[in-house]
């Protein structure tokens, strides 16, 4: 019912919105020329306030431009790595099940809508990169001698982030370099927020946040069964199992794949409830009883489910992924999937795997919990920022920056051309680029259904 009210406000606020719009395009006040005007369905609240920072910062122009030049080999780079992705995407997409399809909102990076972005941290870190991301833009255009026409807050139902408005004139007049690098800013600027967010949670992680004990957190106990009857908890964490150390998942899943039913093992784990080590026994139960399968009746089962990573992983991979037991390739990768898993943002039991100390512990658990996770998702949605902003997509820097790069290399190859023709074959380029991404992205979709 509380999901049902939530979509009802949703649509009545949405509904409200495109009233209220509708009413002020209807009487005039919205318009190219005007303080308001659209940008989609989103209302652009222009000012000319800022305009006399961006000139302040922006009159540095040998740092900019340099700035800018690292900010083109970035977003080249980025734009190659995500569309390499979404090839192998969509090759995958070919062999995943139809049951296993990804939901169309999986395709939006937007808090709430998306499943795996918390609504309350997705806003917060969307609008910080949206804001410094379009800074940025505002800064570099103005170092290249580029206007600004103004600046301004992009509202859809809530405020949804900001925007620079250049001056296209001037932005197309401008040489193929300078207004790359003004495209290439925004995709910098997530990046390096990226880098800032990341190392300061990294710090915080190393010198604030310890596991409770070295073994895997459970995160779940099926009641009626060994684990249960052991008085095991979520939150508590399994040390050694069957005299087996248990330092990782693999570990504890190969001791219980040799378990048979009726078979007794030595267990201790950390309990979570009052920070003692236990030390106790379990018999394992037959695992037909839990599945129902009867070729099962052999098969010991203890009754737990084990958290992804051991809290020592967890905190490894947040403070540096490349580290990684599992590799230097895994370790980022579970730090990207870490919402996937349900570790992020790190709430309720998976908090009891470790305790806090420092300045954070000063802030309270709760409040302690709340900082770090806000990090991660400033860190996470700045790379998603940055990713999405570099793919040869219009009107995405990336799409932009694809029209000049191919003009540019058409430029060293056609040299008979002359400016016309090689931006009519950069802008053609572009948009051929931009229905193959489309299609991409798409294919992830239907694929599984064919």
């Amino acid at each position: 019912m509380a999901a049902i009210d939530g979509w009802l406000i949703a649509l009545l606020a949405i509904v409200a919105y495109g009233i209220v719009v509708a009413v002020l395009y209807r009487t005039g006040r919205i318009g190219p020329d005007r303080a308001l005007s659209l940008f989609g369905p989103a209302l652009m609240l222009k000012t000319q306030r800022g305009k006399q920072f961006l000139e302040r910062v922006g009159r540095y122009r040998r740092f900019w431009t340099r700035v800018g030049d690292l900010g083109i080999i970035l977003a080249a780079t980025a734009m190659v790595v995500i569309v390499a992705l979404l090839v192998l995407d969509a090759i995958i997409a070919s062999t995943v099940p139809a049951s296993a399809a990804p939901s169309p909102q999986e395709a939006l990076g937007l808090p709430g809508i998306n499943p795996i972005i918390p609504l309350g941290y997705g806003i917060v870190a969307l609008i910080v990169g949206v804001v410094l991301h379009e800074l940025m833009h505002g800064i570099v255009a103005r170092s290249q001698k580029i206007g600004v026409k103004s600046l301004g807050v992009l509202w859809f139902v809530i405020p949804i982030g900001a925007f620079v408005e250049q001056n296209d004139v001037e932005m197309m007049a401008a040489p193929r370099r300078q207004r790359d690098r003004v495209a290439a800013a925004g995709v910098l600027a997530n990046f390096a927020l990226t880098l800032v967010f990341f190392l300061l949670l990294a710090s915080i992680v190393s010198t604030s946040v310890q596991p409770n004990a070295t073994g895997v957190g459970v995160v779940a106990v099926v009641s009626g069964y060994p684990a249960d009857n052991a008085s095991l908890a979520p939150g508590d964490i399994i040390t050694s199992l069957n005299g087996t150390p248990i330092t990782s998942t693999t570990t504890l899943l190969q001791v219980l794949s040799h378990g048979r039913a009726g078979e007794t093992m030595a267990l201790t784990y950390y309990r979570a409830s009052d920070g003692s080590s236990v030390s106790t026994s379990v018999t394992l139960a037959p695992l037909s009883r839990y599945t129902g399968v009867a070729s099962d009746s052999t098969k010991g089962f203890l009754g737990v489910s084990p958290a992804f990573l051991t809290p020592t992983e967890l905190r490894g991979d947040l403070i540096w992924p490349a580290s990684s037991p599992q590799g230097p390739l895994v370790g980022p990768i579970d730090w990207l999937v870490l919402p996937l898993a349900g570790l992020e943002p790190l709430q309720g039991t998976d908090q009891q795997f470790f305790h806090l100390s420092g300045p954070v512990a000063s802030l309270g658990v709760a409040n302690g919990w709340v900082v770090l996770n806000l990090l991660y998702w400033l860190a996470w949605m700045n790379l998603l920022l940055g990713l999405s902003n570099a793919l040869p997509l219009y009107p995405l820097d990336g799409g932009l920056l694809f029209r000049d790069f191919t003009a540019s290399i058409a430029a060293r190859v056609r040299r008979g051309w002359d400016e016309a023709r090689l931006e009519r074959f950069g802008g053609r380029a572009a948009a051929v680029s931009s229905l193959a991404v489309l299609g991409l992205l798409i294919w992830q979709f239907v694929a599984p259904h064919l």
